[in-house]
C-alpha cells in the first residue's frame, strides 16, 4: 500500500503527474485546516514541523496502515527524494511527531473532521440506502478499542486488559458518522445516548445483541 501512494501518475518511465497520495490531500479543503489552527494557537514551534506536515504525516500512516511513530518515521524517510511532492516540508522524526501529537490542541483535528463529515453528507445526501424514507436514518454503533495497560493504565477495562470504547451514529446514507465519543471500555452503549444530539424527524437504530429486558432500547 505505501508504494502504491507514493507512485506517481503519469505511468512510462518518466516519473510525470502527481504522486497519488499528493493528489488524494488535494481534495482536502486546507484553507478551513488553516482556520482550525488559527482557532487553537499554541506553544509548540512550527517552523520546522508545521500543522500541515503534522497532518500530513498520520493522515499518510492511517492510509497505509502504519502501526507505530517509528514505523512512520521509516517508511517516510525511505522515500525521503518525494517527500516534498508529498506535501511535507518539515524533517520527520519519531520524537517529533510525538511531540506534536501531545502538544498540539486536538480540537484542530476535531474540528477539520467535522467539517469534512458535512461535506461528505451532502455529497451521499440523495443517495437511496434500500428504503423509501425521506428522513435521515441513523445505527448506532460502537466498538471497543485495546489498549495496552501498561502504557496506557487510566484506560483500565479489566484486570489484566486496557481498552477504550468508541461510539457513533451511522448516517447510513453512505455510512457516515456524524458523532463519535471515546468513551472507558467498560460504559454500556444505552448510557452514550444522553450524550447524542437527536435530530427531529430521524430514525435512530442501534446495532448489538437484541436484549429482552424491560426499558432496553430496540437493537437491529
Amino acid at each position: 500500500m505505501c508504494w502504491k501512494l507514493l507512485d506517481f501518475s503519469g505511468g512510462g518511465s518518466m516519473h510525470t503527474g502527481k504522486l497519488v497520495f499528493a493528489q488524494l490531500m488535494d481534495h482536502l479543503p486546507l484553507h478551513t485546516f488553516r482556520r482550525c489552527v488559527a482557532k487553537y494557537p499554541g506553544r509548540y514551534p512550527t517552523l520546522t514541523f508545521s500543522h500541515p506536515d503534522q497532518f500530513l504525516c498520520m493522515a499518510f500512516a492511517q492510509l497505509t496502515y502504519r502501526e507505530s511513530l517509528r514505523d512512520i518515521e521509516t517508511c517516510l524517510r525511505a522515500h525521503s527524494a518525494k517527500l516534498y511532492h508529498l506535501g511535507i516540508r518539515g524533517g520527520i522524526a519519531k520524537s517529533t511527531l510525538a511531540d506534536a501529537n501531545e502538544n498540539r490542541d486536538w480540537r484542530i483535528y476535531q474540528d477539520f473532521a467535522l467539517s469534512l463529515i458535512q461535506t461528505a453528507r451532502k455529497l451521499y445526501a440523495e443517495d437511496s440506502f434500500g428504503l423509501e424514507l425521506t428522513h435521515t436514518v441513523y445505527a448506532l454503533d460502537s466498538t471497543t478499542i485495546d489498549l495496552c495497560l501498561a502504557l496506557f493504565p487510566w484506560a483500565r477495562f479489566r484486570k489484566h486488559k486496557g481498552a477504550v470504547k468508541l461510539h457513533t451514529p451511522l448516517d447510513l446514507r453512505g455510512n457516515i458518522p456524524t458523532f463519535i465519543h471515546i468513551s472507558d471500555g467498560k460504559l454500556h452503549d444505552v448510557n452514550i445516548l444522553d450524550q447524542v444530539a437527536f435530530e427531529a424527524g430521524s430514525f435512530y437504530v442501534r446495532i448489538g445483541v437484541i436484549s429482552t429486558s424491560p426499558g432496553s432500547m430496540p437493537c437491529i
